[in-house]
């Protein structure tokens, strides 16, 4: 509301003005993001303009109509909406050493393959869930601790918004197929329940492309004590032609910065995105404007910067020795790509039932 905005006005123009706001972490001089959520500059000078007036109110009758929401998802209004089959209770405290991931199996039951247009892993008690990952099939499916091809469906973290892809590009989901949620949960003082649910939009025909996901990860990392700058790389070669589409860097506390890089075969090197400043609050995916053509051979290499030392405000503990692990306590080093293959078959790879 008008009075909700006037009171924090003092705040808006701090962040607007310091680039906190909205938030997006990308260099923008390295790529071109269709989902930028960067003001414009004429946006940004007239609202802060409008704050150092007072902000006034202006005339009511030139109120836009209100904004109309769709039950909360993001893409509209589903096709399907599946369900956790049982519920699950979140202790107020948790154990030590963590709650260990949960898995939990969905049917999809449906009578043949179908293609996915738009996506949402939506989490029931939000203030517990760490992450959502949504796997085709019955098994948990490539762990994200290794690097390689992953039948991932759709993923939730902090500031996540839903999957809506282009035009001619669809996720499959095979005739019988059934979904493993992966579930990362989080005490937080309050015992909760809760009962997650994806939602999905087909795709009206057949698309030209499906969409598949790469991940990029190294787990053999060993980040010293009071390390403020410590280095961890991973990569990947894509055998075949291939487009890309989306980048997204994942680390946790202790993450600084994050850059993904392609080595093409000619010995030609490019970032293709850089995160000068990680925020484990904002964990984006970054889709491309244009798609990028790969040609066989390109090597695409990740490398993550992390602080563990006594300067960094969100660090757990400085004095320890950090290695992978599930845990917001322990750290990740994992990139993840959305790309197509250009010499596979629409519909021809296999996907577990």
């Amino acid at each position: 509301t008008y009075e909700q905005a006037r009171r924090w006005s003092a705040t808006i123009a701090e962040v607007v003005k310091d680039e906190r706001m909205p938030p997006w972490n990308a260099d923008p001089k390295h790529g071109e993001f269709a989902n930028d959520a960067r003001l414009p500059a004429s946006e940004r000078k007239r609202l802060l303009s409008w704050i150092e007036q007072g902000c006034p109110k202006g005339d009511i009758s030139d109120l836009p109509p209100a904004r109309v929401f769709n039950d909360g998802w993001g893409l509209g209004k589903p096709d399907v909406v599946l369900k956790m089959p049982e519920k699950f209770t979140v202790p107020a405290e948790a154990p030590k050493g963590g709650i260990e991931y949960q898995h939990f199996v969905i049917p999809t039951n449906f009578d043949a393959d179908v293609w996915v247009q738009a996506v949402e892993a939506r989490p029931d008690a939000r203030a517990v869930v760490h992450h959502m990952l949504v796997y085709i099939g019955d098994k948990p499916g490539a762990d994200e601790r290794t690097s390689g091809d992953a039948d991932v469906l759709v993923s939730y973290v902090p500031g996540r918004t839903a999957s809506v892809l282009p035009a001619g590009l669809a996720k499959r989901i095979p005739k019988g197929a059934k979904l493993t949620l992966q579930m990362h949960y989080t005490a937080n003082g309050t015992e909760q329940i809760d009962q997650s649910s994806i939602a999905l939009v087909f795709s009206k025909e057949p698309p030209k492309h499906e969409i598949r996901v790469r991940f990029i990860a190294n787990r053999t990392f060993a980040i010293p004590p009071k390390a403020a700058n410590h280095g961890v790389s991973a990569e990947t070669t894509f055998e075949t032609d291939a487009l890309l589409l989306s980048f997204s860097p994942h680390m946790h506390l202790r993450g600084k910065s994050f850059q993904f890089r392609a080595i093409y075969p000619d010995g030609r090197t490019e970032i293709l995105l850089n995160v000068p400043k990680y925020d484990f609050n904002w964990q984006h995916t970054y889709a491309l404007k244009k798609a990028l053509h790969v040609p066989a051979g390109t090597r695409i290499e990740c490398v993550g910067q992390f602080d563990n030392s006594s300067a960094n405000p969100n660090n757990p503990n400085p004095l320890q020795m950090v290695r992978w692990g599930d845990q917001s306590w322990e750290e990740m080093m994992l990139g993840s790509i959305g790309y197509l293959d250009l010499e596979q078959p629409v519909g021809r790879r296999a996907i577990a039932k």
